[in-house]
């Protein structure tokens, strides 16, 4: 961070010195003799820490109620992806009609990820051990499901109905209707 008379200084930012004003790309471009010569110093920045996993600097929140809530982030996400094909499983329940291959595996790797992810997360002793993890790629990545070479059955299209030989079409009010057939024989109807 830069001070200039105990005052931070921000990149980007014009600021004021002994009644000249400096542009807002001057601490961008000026060099670090330019900067010293103005008596601007740098500081170190105060340590950081992540808000997720500590109070403060050295000040871990506590590692059982972080697992908790770690745990249920990833059910959630589980959840939340596996609802993008829950059409599929009450489709079958309510037709009969299958869940296609890929979309079974697709959904089983999601349930594998988000086991795996648990039982990482459970398996730590320390809050630094559970922020190391969580904010580590094998964490963050809900990998693609590797569709394998599966031979996808062909579904069959599913009739409700019975289509019947002559096709009637029905127009009209209802005082009157006309019926009309494939073969083009137009009835009037009176009711």
């Amino acid at each position: 961070m830069l001070k200039l008379n105990n005052k931070p200084l921000s990149y980007d930012r014009a600021f004021t010195h002994a009644d000249i004003q400096y542009p807002a790309n001057w601490l961008r471009l000026s060099s670090l003799e330019e900067r010293n010569a103005l008596g601007i110093t740098e500081v170190a920045d105060a340590p950081s820490y992540d808000q997720r996993f500590y109070w403060g600097v050295d000040n871990p929140k506590d590692h059982t109620q972080l697992v908790e809530q770690w745990v249920s982030q990833v059910k959630q996400t589980a959840g939340s992806l596996l609802a993008q094909t829950d059409w599929y499983v009450i489709r079958m329940s309510d037709s009969a009609k299958p869940v296609p291959t890929s979309v079974q595996l697709e959904r089983s790797e999601i349930r594998r990820f988000s086991d795996e992810k648990e039982a990482a997360i459970e398996a730590t002793t320390t809050t630094e051990e559970l922020a190391a993890y969580v904010t580590s790629a094998a964490f963050t990545l809900w990998e693609e499901v590797e569709e394998e070479e599966a031979e996808v059955a062909v579904e069959e299209p599913v009739t409700l109905f019975e289509e019947p030989d002559d096709t009637l079409i029905f127009s009209g009010n209802a005082s009157g209707a006309q019926i009309l057939t494939d073969t083009s024989i137009k009835d009037t109807i009176s009711l």
